[in-house]
């Protein structure tokens, strides 16, 4: 017995052994795969540290050139264009015609009515007559006040078909006229819309006339920047094409309602003697100064959007994680924006990979210690 259990227990201590040599190596990776899931993600980002300045914004807006009086010419019926006789830079005096109607259908009904005309017109001469004979005989006692009474009734019936058949032709008459599509005052064509052959609608532009000299250049503003535009800015206008011509302006008149597309607003602004060479529908640059405004200046690569707004990455200096914060964006440039709302004095803000980030996601500030006290 003695001599087996010694046999015996070398055995199972070599067998345990090299099940431990086997098993442990497993247990290792084990661990270390443990390790490795439960280690969060430190990514590395470059951070500001924010200030708000006090500063004067320049604002440089793309526009046109229109008259400062301008309509849209426009048929009152409906109908097919047959003619169109104007084109853009074209001087209108009044009374011309600028575009024509099919006006077939309008002629027929013009020559209905006054065959309407013409027949209630014979009723009435002929109901006339039958009450003045119906009126002589009741004064000689010859017919009843029944049958004069009935010859009063049928003469008042005969001029009101007279006076409607007379209305009926005053309409055909004018349908006919607005088959002509006429300038009621001087002015220069600035644009045109159907051609001829094209099918119109009632109040459809036919043609655009700027009536007076006077321009004004026009601007679709965003709402932030009429806010905080000044009360009455002097507003430098240039050719987009041609920066030496100039010319300056005050703002005339203001969209009440926004674009619904958009979201701006039409601005325009009455120029002071504009040179020649800014023509009708020539595109512009308008450039004002703001007032100075309190703002924090970031680079334009620390914006991101989150829930269609604009929002940066604010850094908790205690945890080194960061969180989305909504801000109010004044001014946008290729390089650098200016926030006015949304952001405080000393707030860390991610500048760099900011679209690899989210919510709670810890970081390592590049060019700083790893943690900062605030």
């Amino acid at each position: 017995m003695n001599l087996r259990r010694a046999v015996r227990d070398p055995l199972r201590k070599a067998t345990t052994g090299s099940l431990l040599i086997v098993l442990l190596p497993a247990l290792l990776i084990g661990c270390s795969r443990e390790e490795e899931k439960i280690e969060p993600e430190i990514r590395p980002v470059r951070a500001l540290k924010v200030e708000r300045r006090d500063t004067g914004v320049p604002v440089t807006l793309t526009g046109r050139i229109a008259a400062e009086d301008e309509v849209s010419l426009a048929f009152r019926i409906s109908g097919r264009m047959i003619k169109m006789d104007v084109n853009v830079g074209d001087r209108l005096t009044p009374g011309q015609v600028v575009a024509q109607l099919d006006s077939v259908n309008e002629q027929n009904a013009l020559r209905t009515a006054r065959a309407n005309l013409t027949a209630a017109e014979g009723q009435l001469t002929q109901a006339r007559n039958h009450f003045e004979r119906q009126d002589t005989l009741l004064k000689q006692g010859w017919t009843t006040r029944v049958n004069h009474e009935q010859a009063t009734q049928a003469l008042q019936t005969a001029e009101s078909q007279v006076e409607a058949a007379e209305a009926q032709l005053k309409t055909a008459q004018d349908l006919v006229g607005f088959t002509e599509l006429k300038a009621d005052a001087p002015g220069v064509v600035t644009e045109i819309g159907p051609r001829a052959g094209a099918v119109v609608q009632v109040g459809q532009m036919i043609a655009r006339v700027a009536r007076q000299d006077g321009r004004d250049a026009v601007f679709d503003v965003p709402a932030q920047l009429i806010r905080a535009a000044p009360s009455d800015p002097i507003i430098a206008v240039s050719l987009s094409d041609d920066p030496k011509v100039v010319a300056e302006g005050r703002v005339r008149e203001v969209a009440p309602q926004a674009n619904p597309v958009t979201r701006t607003f039409e601005v325009k602004v009455g120029l002071t003697n504009p040179p020649e060479a800014m023509r009708l529908g020539a595109t512009v640059i308008g450039r004002m100064e703001l007032a100075a405004v309190s703002v924090f200046e970031i680079p334009a690569s620390a914006l991101t959007r989150s829930n269609q707004q604009a929002s940066v990455w604010i850094v908790d200096p205690k945890k080194n994680t960061v969180a989305l914060r909504h801000v109010d964006v004044v001014r946008f440039d290729q390089n650098q924006v200016s926030v006015g709302y949304g952001l405080e004095n000393g707030d860390i803000i991610v500048t760099a990979g900011v679209q690899a980030l989210h919510p709670g996601q810890q970081v390592r500030l590049l060019g700083m210690n790893p943690r900062i006290n605030p």
